[in-house]
């Protein structure tokens, strides 16, 4: 498959979740694109989880300062931080406003404790005509080039 044919779409707050989809792509080529709220989480830590656990519980979709655009891509790695128990909101958005119609999503995520949790069957929710297949799940950041060879 040529690089042109693969994306690889990430929402990162912490950096984790960035360096884990540069990791990817030194691995399988691809484009990056960083999926970025309009909207920037801010605050303490404590303050971003009350906002990601608000944003849960309303099923809310924020707003992006660009959905991207998947129709000239076979395969999308989609890489999101675990916030309460999936992924984040942001790629929840990216999720809903592309069309994923005969396409392959290999998602991956990062964690600080609690592992991937709903985050991939979610994932398929929102992106019903895709092929998701198996995630791949890195505590923060520590995932290896030989982890990501293996999974990619």
């Amino acid at each position: 498959m040529s690089n042109n044919k693969i994306l690889i779409a990430y929402f990162s707050h912490s950096g984790h979740t960035m360096a884990v989809a540069e990791k990817i792509q030194s691995v399988v080529g691809g484009d990056l694109f960083e999926i970025e709220p309009v909207n920037p989480y801010k605050g303490d830590y404590n303050e971003l989880v009350e906002q990601g656990k608000y944003e849960k519980q309303h099923n809310i979709f924020p707003e992006l300062k660009d959905d991207g655009d998947v129709s000239n891509y076979d395969t999308i790695y989609v890489g999101t931080p675990v916030w309460w128990y999936t992924m984040a909101p942001p790629v929840k958005t990216f999720l809903a406003n592309n069309n994923f119609a005969g396409k392959t999503i290999k998602p991956f995520c990062t964690h600080g404790g609690g592992g991937a949790s709903e985050t991939y069957t979610d994932m398929q929710k929102l992106a019903p005509d895709a092929t998701v297949s198996e995630g791949f799940t890195s505590y923060e950041d520590t995932a290896t080039l030989d982890d990501i060879k293996a999974w990619a």
